[in-house]
């Protein structure tokens, strides 16, 4: 058991300092803004869940391995979120007489399993989720994959930093079951061999498939499936492509955006058809970064009324990994704009009057909050990362004045009160 230590957090959580967070908040909100742009609307929901909902559909690796469980006081199990599309499913079904499918919604909840900490894996996370309910059209898996390529150029990510690579369930199972022969129920195994296939070597690879039941002519039968790319679509019957949502969108203006790959099956149990992982390609940080996929009734579990889905989880871990792989991550933001220093304690009510009139014009003002010597306070400023300083003397107060200093260059010059604001403003290149 790891010793306890009082000042740090609970392992595979993090602490955000205000640097960090400023980073944070920067590149959520940029992705924010392309996903509204896309006609999505963000809604949320609680932190805990009944248990059952996850034990029944994310699983049996979240549901047994990962679940942070407990009990209330009325006996009933509740489950720390692990994921959002459960919740989003019940929400949907609850509402579902009064909602205009299909709907576009996105959410950006934290989740907690209760993973063993490593690179890209912690207990806590944050996670943007978005998906579309109420349609089966291959529309859907089009907006998906271009709304996934505008978010990672919304970063500054580019096609050689990244891939989509994007597979179909019901063409890998027909491939299965007609190139290999494998046997319907052994489907499930497989599918999970697939999952962990560029992970081991073959050796171990073949030996998993002996256990499975599977030949030394059905493995290379297998080999031969995975490594087929795009090829193997033709090699399967017409009415098993044609139905496929995938196989549209290759035939599609989107299909420079995703590269086809047998190999893409996701784990989680409510994929049904389309799935979708998105890689980084840089050789530093190999990996998924973040996937998706479609369900064709995820809602099946709380109303009847069959209501199809896709949707992809986005979480903060490896999208950071992914940004500090490429140098892609934004510098912090100064803490203010321009700090409001009067000379004397006696002023410092004409210093709040300034400070007022520059924040309503949107600067982020600050005023000093404990009395020291202007050129210290000056020199706080600048660390600050403010980029001017708003003087308030006692003799150019009486005559309506302040001093605007540009904490850059050095110069300053005395402006009405009245116009520090748009003085500042000019000076940061924002004109307000």
């Amino acid at each position: 058991m790891t010793e306890y230590q009082p000042t740090a957090p609970y392992r595979g959580t993090r602490d955000f300092l205000p640097d960090e967070m400023s980073v944070r908040t920067q590149v959520f909100h940029r992705l924010y803004d392309v996903i509204e742009r896309f006609g999505f609307r963000r809604y949320d929901g609680p932190q805990l869940e009944p248990a059952e909902i996850y034990e029944a559909k994310s699983g049996e690796e979240i549901a047994n391995q990962q679940l942070y469980t407990l009990t209330d006081q009325g006996g009933r199990r509740l489950a720390l979120r692990p994921e959002m599309t459960p919740s989003a499913a019940r929400m949907v079904a609850g509402n579902a007489g009064s909602l205009q499918f299909p709907v576009r919604w996105y959410s950006h909840p934290n989740c907690h399993r209760y993973e063993r900490p490593q690179r890209g894996r912690v207990r806590e996370h944050w996670q943007i989720n978005v998906d579309i309910f109420g349609s089966e059209a291959a529309s859907c898996e089009i907006e998906m994959f271009e709304l996934i390529d505008s978010m990672m150029r919304s970063l500054g990510a580019d096609e050689d930093t990244f891939v989509i690579r994007v597979n179909d369930r019901q063409v890998l199972s027909a491939a299965l079951t007609e190139l290999v022969g494998v046997r319907t129920d052994q489907l499930g195994e497989v599918f999970a061999l697939v999952d962990r296939w560029e992970k081991y070597d073959s050796e171990r690879l073949a030996a998993d498939a002996a256990e499975i039941g599977l030949d030394d002519k059905q493995f290379a039968g297998l080999t031969d499936v995975l490594a087929a790319g795009t090829s193997l679509l033709d090699e399967l019957p017409a009415e098993v492509t044609g139905n496929s949502n995938v196989v549209r969108a290759l035939r599609s203006s989107s299909a420079g955006l995703i590269r086809f790959d047998p190999h893409i099956v996701r784990g989680l149990a409510y994929y049904t058809s389309t799935v979708f992982e998105v890689f980084d390609t840089s050789g530093e940080n190999n990996r998924a970064l973040f996937g998706g996929g479609r369900y064709a009734d995820l809602a099946g579990l709380f109303t009847p009324k069959q209501i199809p889905g896709i949707g992809f989880g986005m979480g903060d871990v490896t999208l950071f990994d992914f940004l500090d792989t490429h140098g892609l991550s934004p510098a912090p933001r100064s803490e203010v704009d321009v700090v409001v220093i009067p000379v004397t304690a006696e002023l410092d009510d004409a210093a709040r009057t300034v400070a007022r009139t520059l924040r309503t014009a949107g600067l982020r003002t600050s005023v000093p909050l404990e009395p020291r010597k202007l050129g210290k306070e000056i020199t706080r400023a600048d660390r600050a990362g403010a980029r001017a300083v708003v003087i308030v003397g006692a003799e150019e107060w009486q005559d309506g004045t302040v001093t605007v200093r540009d904490l850059g260059s050095g110069n300053q010059r005395q402006v009405p009160h009245e116009e520090a604001a748009e003085t500042i403003s000019t000076l940061l290149g924002t004109d307000r």
